[in-house]
Order: structure tokens, then sequence, then C-alpha cells
């Protein structure tokens, strides 16, 4: 229940206010408790002093309300609301409805895709509109307490706002230098960054002309290992060449005038120009005289044919001369 008020008129004709406001009590409608220490010494008259309203940024604030873990009537209230929702829980489960168990029949039953069915038809009355749902409208509670404050008595702006000024103020600096210095840091965070990614890349730029270095070394280094040792094989091979010379020459020191006698004697070394006479110059002289001997030959055929015929002619002249003759004789 509200503490009264008390006001009265001065001779002025002006009421003034002559007990502290305090916030309304309203009844439980749960059984009554020990008030605890915070509400017996709560008489907070100004809501900006009220340490019940949260003031500053309350993005980050978790909803939860902060309890007193010393009170044990709070304690009690919340045990008692865990042991009520745990035993909801129960009940629910309890009275969920379950899948039935499978029941195993002792009888065959014929099973078919035919299925019977039966048409059934019946005549229902009218149901009537269900009226509108009446406007839900919560009980009044609690007890109603009124009180007269004058202009000035709760609040003054000048002196209130005095705080609220330096804190603004104070907050702005500070945002401000703090800001200044993150943007300082960065600038130096940068530079430090940029220097570092200089010497980086001049590491990197080294690195790669002293691997560079080192592969041009290696393949100079590898060439030469193997101009080297295509040098020690040519000396290797002619060393041999020398040595298998000079065993062949000292091999066929002595088997060479007895060879080349066995060749001479099986006509394999033989006169060029005799060689030319016997293969060339004689076949050739043969040929032409095969052929002059021909040509006469032929010519002394000829003459005979010639010959012949002019014998048998002239021999036919004398055969008709000579019955002329005898008839002249007589």
């Amino acid at each position: 229940m509200a503490l009264p008020s008390y006001n009265h008129r001065d001779p002025n004709g002006m009421y003034t206010f002559s007990s502290r406001p305090r916030p309304v009590e309203v009844r439980s409608k749960y059984r009554p408790r020990e008030p605890s220490q915070e509400q017996t010494q709560r008489e907070y008259g100004n809501i900006k002093y009220d340490r019940r309203v949260v003031r500053g940024n309350t993005v980050n604030q978790s909803l939860i309300p902060r309890t007193d873990q010393s009170d044990p009537a709070t304690n009690e209230r919340q045990q008692a609301f865990r042991r009520r929702a745990i035993a909801r829980r129960q009940e629910r489960d309890y009275l969920r409805t379950k899948t039935p168990e499978a029941l195993l029949n002792l009888y065959l039953e014929e099973l078919s895709n035919v299925i019977s069915a039966t048409d059934i038809e019946c005549q229902t009355d009218k149901f009537m509109d269900k009226p509108a749902t009446p406007l839900f409208i919560p009980a009044k509670t609690g007890v109603d307490a009124e009180t007269q404050i004058e202009e000035g008595e709760l609040f003054d702006f000048d002196l209130e706002v005095q705080p609220v000024l330096e804190v603004l103020v104070g907050k702005t600096i500070e945002q401000s230098l703090l800001e200044a210095m993150e943007e300082e840091e960065l600038a130096c965070l940068r530079n430090q960054q940029r220097i570092f990614q200089e010497l980086r890349n001049n590491e990197l730029a080294e690195m790669q002309r002293l691997q560079e270095q080192e592969r041009r070394r290696q393949e100079e280094k590898e060439r030469r290992i193997a101009q080297q040792k295509e040098v020690l094989k040519k000396e290797q091979e002619t060393v041999e060449k020398i040595a298998a010379q000079a065993f062949s020459q000292q091999y066929l020191a002595g088997l060479l005038p007895s060879v080349f006698t066995s060749l001479r004697n099986q006509g394999y070394f033989y006169d060029p120009v005799e060689k030319d006479v016997e293969v060339n110059f004689l076949p050739w002289l043969m040929s032409e005289v095969n052929n002059q001997l021909k040509k006469r030959d032929t010519a002394r055929q000829i003459l005979d044919n010639m010959i012949y015929k002019l014998t048998l002619e002239r021999m036919d002249e004398f055969k008709q001369l000579e019955p002329q003759q005898d008839s002249s004789d007589p």
C-alpha cells in the first residue's frame, strides 16, 4: 500500500509537499515474505539516482536480470519453479500419445487387393455461428496513489544537466584522444609494415640473386666435369688406339711379306696396265677382228653369189648360141 502524502496550503495560497515521494508498493498475489534489505533501504525519489535504471550503452549487456544470490527466498522460489517445470515435463511425457505395440495374431488372414467399401449417408443439423470472442481486458492490480509536484521540486535542469554535460564532454574528448592515438598507432603500424615489406622484398631479391648465382655455379661445375670426363675419355681412347696400332704393327711385321707373296701368287696383286690390256683391250680387239672377218665373209659371199649368177647367165647364153651354130654349119 502506498504511503500517504501530506500537502498543506500556506498563507500565500501555495501548496507545499511535506514528504519525500516513494514508490508504490504493489501487493503480490503470492504468499507474503520478509522484505529484503534492498527493499527496506530503497528510498529513491529521482530515477536518475535509482540503481534499478540502466544508463549508458545497453547493446552488449545481457538481457537476463541479475538476481541476488544471497536472498534465500529468491533461491527457494527459483528451485520451486524448476521443480514445477520438471514435474510438468514428466507429466507431459507421460500423457503423450505413444505408438501402440504390435499385436501378434494367431490366426491366418487372407490378403486381397480388393477393398470392400460401403456407402452410408446421414444428415446433420446446421451449426450456428460462433459468437465473437470478447476482447480480453486484464484485471486491474495494485493501488492508485497520487501526489502533487510543483515545477522545480524534483528536477533542476541547470543543476542536473551539468554532470551529464561533463560526462558527454569527457567521453567526447576521451573518444577523440583514443581515435587520434589509434590513427597514430595505425600510421606507425603502416610505416613499420612498409619498412618490413621493403626489407622482405630486398631479402627476397638477394635470395633470388644468390640462388641464381649458385645455380650458374652448379651448371658451370657440371659442364666442366662433363668436359673433363670427355677429355679423359678421348685420351683413354687415343691411348688404346696407339696401343692397338703398336700391337698390330708388331704382330703384322712378319706376316705382311708372306701374305703379300701369297696374294700376289693367287693373282690378287697385278699390273694395272697388263690387267687393262687383258680385260679391256684384248676383248675389244677380238671383237673388232671378228667384225672385220664377218664383213669380209659377207663380201666374199656376195661376190661368190654375183659370180655364180653371172656364170649361170653366161651358160644360158652359150646354150642358146650352140643350136644356131649347128644350123649354120651344114
